[in-house]
């Protein structure tokens, strides 16, 4: 093995399977990253058309045009009762595809990923896990103006009296509270339920709150920026000091989804003896939600829509490995589809003439009903040249800080292309653990040569496995 040839004279080599020395600074953590961490977008031109290796994107610019104009029709609303499928082989983004497409949603749309096999489970039917998805995946925006008194504390004073229940002792009266914005100051007298809600908020003076003045309801912004320290690195939130007038008229803003509402509602409230609480804790973390339930956050939520109180926020639903799902929950999709308030729906698969699962002799592309198929746009994405699996294992290398010696791109590039691209970007982590064990700081060719002894890819595992059983049988 040749891990340790450029190891430093005056150390001694080091093994492949050794431990690597402490941290010098214990400050110092590595922060796991996403396989998809670096797509920001579907990377087009205003015209609809793919820029070359932008947004993170590396190619598949025929399936990314494809995808921009089913963006244009989620954003007009024209793609209601319709669906997405990404067909193509592993490792050629097709999750990266539908996470783009979301992206290009919004930042606020909600995102659900799912794998066809998730539905399958002891505690939940199928239908419902499906349904529970697609609530999850519609956002409501309340919007909310509210008379608020918001400021700096400056002065908090309880003010006691004598306990008329009790002979001994006293009891909070009133509480004054002193806020402070760059327009004025003002003295509230507050009811001493608020005067709770500040202790348990643990605001004091030099915070930044604000207090609804229907409600009584506290919240503690953060911390006056006039009191900031000069530590690099401190818990404390400082904000700066509110403008305007104490007293004023706010528009609050809430994100939440359909299925958070569901959840809230279908949760026992119970009482509050130990028989109560005992109950809840011994009960199953998921429980069913009714038609009935959902039917009736429906109408809240129309309502709310009707007001201009509330905006609904249509969002994104990605089920990974559709084939994996039975006929069954391929007939309840086609229900959901149909729904007024239905997300955006987007299948990837990599099968191609399959038998539909639940069935015994219903043979369909992709493993999809021809009926729930007709309603979907199909995209299909292409297989990486060598040049783009070069441009993305350097992409890669970049988003996880590594560097590479002479030829290793090269070498890597040719391994994506004898293989497969996830392959090659399986080699990159191990390959700089190899090169830090060595104290090198760049990857070198030969970090990659010694990651090909020590692992095999799916394609040469499957021919060694074959060939050996060749063997033993003969």
């Amino acid at each position: 093995m040749s891990a340790s040839t450029s190891a430093p004279a005056n150390s001694a080599p080091v093994a492949h399977n050794a431990l690597p020395p402490p941290s010098t600074s214990s400050a110092a953590r590595s922060s796991r990253i996403a396989p998809h961490s670096h797509i920001k977008g579907l990377g087009l031109s205003p015209e609809g058309f793919a820029n070359l290796d932008t947004a993170g994107f590396i190619g598949q610019n025929n399936a990314r045009e494809a995808c921009g104009v089913v963006v244009d029709l989620v954003k007009s609303r024209k793609f209601s009762g319709r669906a997405l499928l990404l067909a193509g082989a592993p490792g050629t983004g097709k999750t990266a595809l539908a996470l783009a497409i979301s992206h290009e949603l919004g930042a606020k749309v909600p995102f659900c990923p799912m794998v066809g096999s998730e539905v399958y489970s002891t505690e939940v039917k199928k239908t419902e896990v499906l349904a529970e998805v697609f609530r999850r995946a519609i956002g409501l925006r309340i919007k909310e103006t509210k008379e608020v008194y918001e400021g700096e504390v400056t002065e908090l004073t309880p003010s006691e009296s004598e306990n008329p229940l009790s002979g001994y002792g006293k009891t909070v009266s009133h509480v004054i509270v002193g806020l402070k914005t760059v327009k004025g100051t003002k003295q509230l007298r507050l009811d001493p339920s608020i005067y709770e809600a500040i202790l348990k908020e643990k605001i004091v003076v030099g915070d930044v709150i604000y207090v609804e003045a229907n409600t009584g309801a506290v919240k503690r912004v953060g911390r006056s920026d006039a009191y900031a320290s000069s530590y690099d690195l401190e818990s404390e939130t400082y904000v700066p000091l509110p403008k305007g007038d104490v007293h004023k008229r706010k528009e609050l803003v809430q994100d939440v989804t359909l299925g958070d509402l569901d959840a809230a509602n279908a949760r026992p409230q119970g009482g509050q003896d130990i028989m109560s609480v005992m109950g809840s804790l011994v009960k199953s973390g998921r429980t069913e939600v009714t038609d009935k339930l959902r039917r009736e956050v429906n109408k809240v939520v129309k309502s709310y829509v009707d007001q201009g109180v509330a905006e609904v926020v249509p969002g994104v639903v990605f089920i990974d490995e559709v084939h994996m799902l039975d006929i069954e929950c391929f007939t309840y999709l086609n229900a959901l589809l149909e729904s007024p308030m239905a997300p955006t729906v987007i299948f990837a698969t990599n099968r191609g003439n399959a038998l539909v699962r639940g069935t015994t002799d219903v043979i369909s592309p992709h493993g999809i009903p021809v009926d729930l198929l007709d309603r979907c746009l199909i995209v299909k994405t292409d297989s990486y040249t060598r040049e783009q699996v070069s441009k993305v294992v350097q992409l890669r290398a970049n988003v996880e800080g590594l560097k590479f010696g002479d030829g290793v791109l090269d070498k890597l590039a040719g391994e994506g292309e004898k293989s497969s691209l996830r392959y090659a970007l399986q080699l990159l982590t191990p390959a700089s653990i190899l090169a830090s064990l060595a104290g090198r700081t760049q990857i070198d060719i030969d970090d990659i040569s010694e990651m090909n002894e020590l692992f095999l890819d799916a394609k040469t595992s499957a021919s060694m496995i074959s060939e050996s059983g060749a063997a033993f049988g003969s």
